[in-house]
């Protein structure tokens, strides 16, 4: 974990220092600041990163503007950092291609433990080669290649999407609640009221479901959560 690239983005320079003070002391030794976006995209685009803090308020554009443009260069897991925490801020982020978004103030104990969740599952994702190819009627998931087809088209996910993809791949027609989804996708302990697993489930469905309204594999169980159904065929939904 001390070898992967972390890239922290926010135009408070205490905020850059506090973080990469608590990351250097955790023992993450690569670790490359940017106070704007101009500076961000320019670092994207000549380094690789395994994570990206991107704050929102930058000056001149803001981290919903590029992150876009930093999706077109990575698929690194992306963390917003701001102040504005309402559920539309939060569903416009994840719409982006964000993979978690944390609210000022906080604790950047916190960040850093998201931080070494995310990683420590991509690190157990690369280890596992016992199955490398998924298909379910016209969906296929490469994990060597990390691609996506659906009716033979290749179709991008953010990084958390295909996650939940993947995992639903690896436990077909097996029940899940959404706060199992959230503590086995996201490597968190559910903490009471979060729409992040609604959030993606809705971008999951908008990608692989003809009818995303009426899902035939990304199934809801009322009051009990949700399972992928590998033939496709079913039509419960909520």
């Amino acid at each position: 974990m001390h070898k992967s690239q972390i890239l922290i983005v926010d135009d408070e320079k205490a905020i850059l220092h506090m973080l990469t003070t608590i990351l250097i002391r955790e023992e993450f030794q690569h670790i490359d600041t940017a106070g704007t976006a101009e500076r961000a995209l320019t670092l994207c685009q000549s380094k690789r990163y395994d994570l990206i803090l991107l704050d929102v308020m930058l000056p001149g554009r803001s981290g919903f503007e590029i992150c876009p443009l930093i999706r077109q260069t990575t698929e690194a897991p992306i963390f917003f950092l701001t102040a504005r925490s309402t559920d539309l801020d939060k569903l416009s982020g994840f719409a982006l291609g964000a993979d978690d978004y944390i609210t000022k103030p906080f604790n950047p104990l916190e960040v850093v433990a998201r931080i070494k969740a995310h990683l420590r599952r991509q690190k157990g994702r690369q280890s596992h080669t016992a199955q490398t190819l998924y298909q379910y009627g016209q969906i296929q998931v490469n994990t060597l290649s990390g691609e996506v087809t659906i009716h033979g088209k290749c179709v991008e996910l953010p990084a958390q999407v295909y996650q939940l993809l993947l995992f639903f791949c690896q436990h077909p027609n097996q029940l899940f609640s959404k706060n199992q989804l959230y503590e086995k996708v996201w490597g968190e302990e559910f903490l009471g009221e979060d729409n992040t697993v609604m959030v993606h489930i809705r971008k999951l469905r908008e990608k692989i479901e003809e009818n995303p309204s009426k899902p035939c594999y990304i199934i809801t169980v009322r009051g009990l959560g949700y399972k992928f159904v590998p033939s496709g065929d079913r039509h419960e939904h909520s």
